[in-house]
């Protein structure tokens, strides 16, 4: 069913209880990233499903009109892989693959829970701004922690890690990832609202800043990428007027990220990049993860199964676990063969049109980027975040002619 059918929207009270839980889920799988244990990511499937189940039951009791979207096939592909792999033994850790299926299922059903959200514009803007301020005080927290006490999370609970734990992250590019999934939002929000750019503009700064100050190689490169394409975009589109844009660059460039940057400085980030071989032992892992996608090209060794097999590819041994391909397209390959990454890419082909329209969700594009030199997608917290602002974005329709590269 979709918004046009002749059945009546849902409630709208309905809509943005959900908006709320969603976004309450949201922020407790952020908080509680650096436990280690399942149980802290645990409540938060239970609590997607449970939503997920409440809409079935309101759906099977009155009928109304939801939005629909073709990602949706790819997403229910990706458990149907799972369970194909499970049925037939085609497996290396069942437990694993398991856990990747319900993760997956949570992901789809939280795509499905964030389409419904979009398409109420009402409710959208506030969940959007929700995320945002979350966000951000996220960002600020992470920078005052890193600095004042390094290694322990909120200031209370010694992590496991001495340095590069930024509030609840336990490691600057899942921290840089997070981010860049927010950073548009600001910016967004500094564009088009004519009362806040100058908040928005600092907001942005201020989050460019902390992943400098991480030193985290892609996630500072991607963070400037995404603060001129967003702007851009907006100036195409006609969403803010020229003085707006250049008032932004200005407090943007010069005013926030070259002011924060001197405050948290930028000489770990330039010594990182100061790397002969910045990809060292990266390439190694990508090169086993192909291998092990070109021994089972068309079942996979089993969601979840990397670091079950890896050991079996491994062309190189750093004395230490190696749990992820730090590609995870590679590692999608790797685990589901070409029929699970077929998935993954026309998840991103399709929605790469609706993330571009809408500006604010192309960090979702960025996390992507991200996921090529890293695993990004393999934090569930994380992967969550980008399946929920990705159904956001696409409840909102986009016709061929207004594509953004039309």
């Amino acid at each position: 069913m979709s918004a046009g059918s002749s059945f009546s929207a849902p409630p709208q009270r309905f809509v943005a209880v959900s908006a709320v839980v969603l976004a309450a889920i949201l922020f407790w799988v952020v908080l509680t990233l650096w436990v280690p244990e399942h149980w802290s990511f645990g409540f938060a499937e239970a609590g997607v499903l449970a939503l997920g189940a409440a809409w079935g039951i309101c759906l099977a009791l009155r009928p109304y009109a939801v939005q629909s979207s073709p990602i949706l096939i790819p997403l229910a592909g990706t458990v149907v892989i799972g369970l194909a792999q499970l049925l037939t033994a085609h497996t290396a850790n069942r437990w694993e693959t398991w856990n990747a299926v319900l993760r997956w299922a949570v992901y789809s059903t939280a795509f499905f829970l964030a389409s419904q959200i979009g398409a109420s514009q009402d409710v959208l803007r506030p969940f959007r701004l929700a995320l945002l301020y979350f966000g951000f005080g996220i960002s600020v927290v992470a920078v005052l922690q890193y600095f004042t006490s390094p290694g322990q999370v909120f200031w209370i609970f010694q992590s496991e890690y001495s340095g590069d734990v930024f509030g609840p992250f336990v490691s600057r590019d899942r921290y840089a990832a997070f981010i860049e999934l927010i950073l548009p939002l600001a910016l967004f929000e500094a564009l088009s609202n004519r009362r806040k750019v100058l908040l928005g503009a600092v907001m942005a700064g201020a989050m460019v800043a902390s992943v400098i100050a991480g030193a985290s190689r892609a996630g500072s490169v991607l963070v400037i990428l995404e603060s001129a394409a967003v702007p851009l975009l907006a100036s195409r589109r006609n969403v803010a007027s020229a003085r707006r844009l250049i008032g932004m660059f200005a407090v943007l460039g010069v005013v926030c990220s070259l002011a924060f940057t001197a405050v948290v400085g930028w000489t770990r980030l330039w010594e990182r990049f100061q790397d002969p071989d910045p990809y060292r032992g990266r390439r190694e892992m990508l090169t086993s993860a192909v291998a092990m996608a070109r021994a089972k090209p068309w079942t996979g060794f089993g969601l979840g199964s990397f670091e079950t097999v890896y050991p079996g590819f491994a062309v190189f041994d750093e004395g230490s676990v190696v749990d992820h391909a730090h590609n995870d397209w590679a590692e999608w390959a790797s685990e589901g063969g070409l029929p699970l990454l077929a998935c993954v890419l026309a998840i991103a082909v399709w929605g790469t049109p609706r993330l571009v329209q809408s500006l604010w969700g192309l960090g979702v594009l960025a996390v992507w980027l991200h996921a090529l030199v890293d695993f990004p997608m393999q934090t569930p917290a994380l992967a969550l975040w980008v399946f929920v602002l990705l159904g956001g974005a696409c409840a909102q329709r986009v016709p061929p002619n207004k594509l953004p590269w039309a």
